[in-house]
């Protein structure tokens, strides 16, 4: 059964700092790109960042670039993201899924339909 447990979100002030985890289980972890996803009320999800599977490359989105960092343990099944900078704008639920290369996009297709319960970042004074 495949399952993404994503954990680290919380309220924070802005020009902070968190760390998201993603413990992902039941695929073949190591094999897969690995994206961020955030989503916020009223709005469709969008592409935060991704890590290839094999040389462990990474793209970001224009609204995160230079502030966001993705990172990935295949040892542990684990997907980072390093946040720092914070926005009020960054808040959002945020979800990771294991993902698919497609030659048309820009970012893996999502490789599942199951998705977490993802993580609540809200950035706020």
């Amino acid at each position: 059964q495949v399952q993404f447990v994503e954990s680290g979100g919380e309220l924070v002030q802005p020009g902070g700092s968190l760390r998201l985890s993603c413990e992902a289980s039941g695929f073949s972890f190591s094999a897969y790109a690995m994206n961020w996803y955030r989503q916020v009320p009223g709005k469709e999800r969008e592409e935060v960042a991704f890590i290839s599977s094999t040389d462990h490359s990474a793209k970001y989105a224009d609204s995160v670039k230079g502030r966001f960092t993705i990172s990935r343990d295949n040892a542990k099944n684990t997907v980072y993201l390093q946040m720092d900078s914070l926005k009020p704008e960054d808040t959002a639920v945020y979800y990771c899924m294991a993902g698919i290369p497609h030659p048309d996009l820009e970012f893996p297709v999502a490789a599942f339909d199951y998705w977490g319960q993802g993580t609540q970042v809200t950035v706020s004074s």
